[in-house]
C-alpha cells in the first residue's frame, strides 16, 4: 500500500558484507590504501613472503651482533671447519667465519639488488612515459633506442665492465642499471600510449601545462601499481643477475663478499665442506622467493579485476 502512496518510497536496507560492517558502521567507505592493504594482508602467500623478507632484513642488519668475527677475519686455528657453536656456519679453506660472511653477503645482495631495482624502475618510468607522451619523431628515436640496446649482448659487456672495475660492487651496481631499464621502459611505454589520449592529460595539455609536468604529475602516478610491481619483481631479478656474475667470476670479487661469491666458493667443496654451500644457497633461495611471493601479493591487490586477493 505505501508503495503507491505519492510522496513514500519503499526503503531499500543497504547490503552489507560482514566484513565491512566496522567500516559501514563509522559511515564512511574505505580508503584506497586501506583496500590495498586488506586485499594483500588476505593472501597468505604474499604475508608470508613479506615474513620471510622481513626475518632476512633483520638477519642482514642484526645478524653481526651475534659472532666476534667480522667477514674478512682469518681464524688459522679452524681452516674448513664445521659448523659449531664458535663458528655458526663453520669456516672455509682460508679461515674466514661462514656466518660473518654470510651476513655481509646477504647485506651486499639486498644494497646491489634494492639500488638497481629502484634505478631502472624510475628511468624506465621517465623515459616510457616521456617517450609515449610527446608521441611522433621523440617516441621513434626513443624507442629505437630501447629497441637496439635490448639486442645487445649485455651480458658480456656486463661481465667485461665488472671485471676491468676490480670487482667493485659500485661499478657493479652502474653497469646493472645501465642494461637493466629497456625492458621495463618498453613496457611502460605501452601502457602510458593509451593514457595520454585521457581527459585530464588533454585538459592539463590545453590549460597550458608544461609536458615534463605533465609526464610527472599525471602519467607516472597513474601507473604507480605498476612500477610497484616492476620494483619488486626487479628486485628477484637483480638478486639472480649478481649471484651469476659472481659465481662465475665477473661480479663482486675478494676481499668484499656477496652471496654469489659464497656459491662459487661453496660449490668447489660441496662434497668435502657442503655448509659453505648450503647456506649462501639457503638466503638466496629465501629471498628471491619472499619477493615473488610480495610481488604476486602486490598484483593481486592492486588489480582490480583479480580475485585471488578476495573482495573488498
Amino acid at each position: 500500500m505505501t508503495a503507491n502512496m505519492p510522496g513514500l518510497e519503499p526503503v531499500v536496507p543497504d547490503v552489507v558484507l560482514p566484513e565491512d560492517e566496522p567500516a559501514a558502521r563509522r559511515g564512511r567507505r574505505l580508503s584506497r590504501r586501506r583496500l590495498y592493504l586488506r586485499r594483500f594482508l588476505r593472501n597468505r602467500g604474499a604475508v608470508a613472503g613479506l615474513v620471510i623478507l622481513a626475518l632476512l632484513v633483520l638477519f642482514a642488519l642484526a645478524g653481526g651482533l651475534f659472532t666476534s668475527y667480522s667477514y674478512s677475519d682469518v681464524d688459522f686455528t679452524s681452516l674448513a671447519e664445521a659448523p659449531s657453536p664458535q663458528h655458526i656456519f663453520g669456516t672455509n679453506s682460508a679461515g674466514n667465519d661462514a656466518y660473518a660472511q654470510a651476513v655481509h653477503g646477504l647485506q651486499r645482495s639486498l644494497v646491489i639488488a634494492i639500488t638497481v631495482s629502484l634505478l631502472t624502475t624510475v628511468i624506465a618510468a621517465v623515459v616510457g612515459c616521456t617517450a609515449a607522451y610527446f608521441g611522433g619523431r621523440v617516441e621513434q628515436v626513443v624507442i629505437g633506442i630501447v629497441h637496439f640496446l635490448l639486442v645487445v649482448p649485455s651480458f658480456l659487456i656486463l661481465a667485461l665492465v665488472s671485471q676491468r672495475a676490480g670487482g667493485d660492487w659500485r661499478a657493479l651496481i652502474v653497469v646493472l642499471t645501465v642494461f637493466g631499464w629497456m625492458y621495463n621502459a618498453r613496457v611502460v611505454w605501452s601502457l602510458a600510449t593509451s593514457l595520454r589520449e585521457r581527459e585530464y592529460v588533454l585538459a592539463a595539455r590545453f590549460m597550458g601545462v608544461s609536458p615534463f609536468r605533465i609526464v610527472f604529475r599525471h602519467l607516472i602516478p597513474n601507473i604507480g601499481s605498476l612500477l610497484i610491481i616492476t620494483f619488486t619483481i626487479g628486485v628477484v631479478a637483480t638478486v639472480q643477475g649478481e649471484t651469476a656474475l659472481s659465481f662465475i667470476g665477473f661480479g663482486v670479487q675478494p676481499p668484499d663478499v656477496s652471496l654469489g661469491t659464497m656459491l662459487s666458493d661453496g660449490a668447489t667443496t660441496v662434497t668435502s665442506a657442503p655448509w659453505l654451500f648450503y647456506a649462501p644457497a639457503a638466503l638466496v633461495t629465501l629471498l628471491t622467493v619472499s619477493m615473488a611471493l610480495i610481488g604476486d601479493g602486490l598484483r593481486d591487490a592492486l588489480d582490480p579485476t583479480s580475485r585471488s586477493g578476495g573482495r573488498a
